[in-house]
């Protein structure tokens, strides 16, 4: 399936289901300094023991429900879509580095695309909603969701690691 064709059916699905209409009340931090991860080492906290009230008062309800969720923010609308600064993408949940600037690339697909990941970043799940079966990426650390990976990518893997941006907060290389 072509990568515009996916970006078309997810439009559809996220509509059908009444996902993603609304905007978020509060505004959605796009870089470490601006998130609720700057006043903290997020090395040093157990994320997976965070429960549903922490998230809901530290991300945005859009983070909230693409990230802890599992939604998907509607196509062409994320603001790292055309983020070209620098860097690495971090989780926007944890601030574990997931993506390197170096491997970004313009899918058409409306969501920021990366043909590879940082090693141990992400764990992979087989997701079956909709009818399909997909790849569903999650933050290695937090279990955060992120989006999914295809085959349909450039060289040199071949893969499009397809991610939300609300997911994702830059930050100059390193991380931090």
């Amino acid at each position: 399936m072509s990568p515009r064709l996916i970006a078309l059916f997810a439009v559809l699905v996220t509509l059908a289901a009444g996902l993603g209409l609304a905007r978020a009340a509060t505004a959605t931090a796009t870089t470490v300094p601006e998130s609720h991860l700057a006043q903290l080492d997020p090395d040093t906290v157990d994320w997976k023991a965070k429960t549903a009230d922490y998230w809901a008062s530290v991300l945005s309800p859009e983070q909230v429900r693409v990230c802890r969720d599992a939604g998907t923010e509607r196509p062409f609308t994320g603001a790292h879509l055309h983020t070209q600064d620098k860097g690495v993408f971090v989780c926007s949940s944890c601030g574990l580095p997931l993506f390197d600037k170096k491997t970004k690339f313009d899918s058409g697909t409306g969501w920021p695309s990366f043909y590879d990941a940082l090693p141990d970043a992400i764990s992979e799940h087989t997701d079956t909603a909709y009818g399909m079966v997909r790849t569903e990426l999650r933050c290695a650390r937090c279990d955060a969701h992120l989006g999914h990976v295809f085959n349909d990518g450039p060289p040199p893997t071949g893969k499009r690691y397809c991610i939300n941006s609300v997911c994702l907060l830059h930050a100059p290389k390193g991380g931090k």
